[in-house]
C-alpha cells in the first residue's frame, strides 16, 4: 500500500521536471535572412540576446553537403538578460536581421561577418 502514495508523488515530480526542461528548450528564435540568393538562418537565445547563424554548404564529392554554423562575435554574444527578438526587414538583398530588445527598445543589426561569425552593430534607438 505505501508503494501506491508514492507513485502520484513521483509521477509528479517526473512531470514538474519534464516541464522546466520544454519551458528551457522554447528559449531560441530563428529567422531566415531576408536576402533571396542565401540559404542563412539565424538563431536567437530570446533570453541573452546571443546570435548565431548557420547555413547549408557544398561538399566536394559528396551527394549531400554540410551545415555550415558561424559563432556568435563581437556585439552577437550573450548580453543582459532581457526580452530579445529578430526581425528582417523586406530588402530581398539584405544578408542580415535586426535584433530587437523587447523592452528597452535598443536595436542591432546582425550579420556574418568575412565567413566567420556573426557580428552586431552597437544597440542604438
Amino acid at each position: 500500500m505505501r508503494s501506491n502514495r508514492l507513485f502520484p508523488a513521483a509521477a509528479l515530480l517526473a512531470g514538474l521536471l519534464a516541464g522546466a526542461g520544454a519551458a528551457k528548450a522554447g528559449n531560441y528564435e530563428f529567422l531566415a535572412a531576408p536576402q533571396t540568393d542565401l540559404n542563412r538562418v539565424f538563431r536567437l537565445d530570446k533570453t541573452t540576446g546571443e546570435v548565431g547563424a548557420c547555413q547549408y554548404g557544398l561538399k566536394e564529392g559528396a551527394a549531400a553537403g554540410v551545415t555550415l554554423c558561424y559563432p556568435s562575435g563581437d556585439g552577437a554574444r550573450a548580453g543582459a538578460a532581457s526580452e530579445y527578438g529578430l526581425i528582417a526587414s523586406h530588402h530581398t538583398g539584405e544578408g542580415g536581421v535586426f535584433r530587437v530588445d523587447l523592452r528597452t527598445g535598443l536595436m542591432s543589426i546582425c550579420f556574418v561577418l568575412n565567413e566567420s561569425s556573426v557580428v552586431c552593430t552597437p544597440p542604438a534607438k
